[in-house]
């Protein structure tokens, strides 16, 4: 059986996307998935998405990791999944989605190219040691850096996310160095296994905790600079909960094709 996919990426997060909203999904085979998302016998990609449809939102958003299993929330993923559901006529300049955190709200451009997703509020970063750790969605190590440019990010994150503490349930890794205009960031992502691109949630968790590490507070705009292009952070902070949290950035169709299911 064949199945229509697309691929779409936002800031180098790339991922494929299957439109299923005229019924739900039932039975996934996680190997398939693995194996679509495999760069060299598949499609390649760091994620598949399923939309599916909801009685009560505009679609649901079914994310897995290129590892074929389920996963959390992806922040550049729900970003991209908007602008295909944009793309399929579904919705216009704004949705109501459900992804596995809970309900979304996200603005699209009319050209379909830039999407603002609202994030979950958060009111708890814990500490480890120096690092900051929060989930934003899903859970999230932050640690400052110099020279981050230079950084062995794929060994160093693989490290953190593998100790102890984090090897049973899995964490993303995120390094930040503070450029004065923009914060610059590169992240190990759990499921991927290896340092991606871009990753939207871990975007979302660096900028909150260095407005926390600077005692920021009111309206805050944080510009941020990934492997894969520029994006952005805006939130509120009032020393003690970020509420309006949002992700902004580009979603681009990148092109579109067909599987063996």
């Amino acid at each position: 059986m064949n199945i229509h996919f697309f691929k779409y990426q936002g800031a180098g997060n790339d991922f494929i996307l299957i439109d299923h909203s005229a019924s739900p999904i039932k039975d996934i085979d996680y190997e398939w998935v693995k194996k679509i998302c495999d760069r060299r016998f598949g499609v390649g990609g760091d994620g598949l998405m399923f939309l599916t449809s909801h009685p009560d939102y505009d679609f649901e958003m079914l994310y897995f990791n290129s590892d074929g299993r389920p996963g959390s929330m992806c922040g550049n993923g729900g970003r991209c999944i908007v602008a295909f559901a944009k793309h399929l006529g579904i919705i216009d300049k704004e949705t109501n989605f459900l992804a596995v955190d809970g309900p979304h709200y996200a603005k699209i451009s009319a050209e379909g190219n830039w999407v603002e997703l609202q994030m979950i509020d958060i009111d708890t970063i814990g500490r480890d040691g120096e690092a900051y750790v929060l989930n934003t969605g899903s859970p999230h190590y932050v640690a400052r850096m110099e020279n981050l440019a230079t950084y062995d990010v794929y060994h160093e994150g693989k490290a953190i996310r593998n100790n102890e503490t984090y090897k049973k349930e899995g964490i993303n890794v995120n390094f930040v160095e503070d450029k004065g205009d923009h914060l610059f960031v590169r992240t190990f992502e759990r499921g991927v296994e290896d340092e991606t691109y871009a990753c939207g949630t871990g975007v979302t968790a660096v900028a909150l905790s260095m407005a926390l590490h600077k005692q920021q507070s009111g309206h805050l705009k944080t510009p941020v600079k990934v492997l894969g292009g520029d994006l952005s952070v805006e939130f509120d902070y009032n020393g003690r909960q970020f509420t309006n949290v949002f992700l902004c950035g580009p979603a681009e169709k990148v092109f579109e094709g067909e599987l063996n299911w």
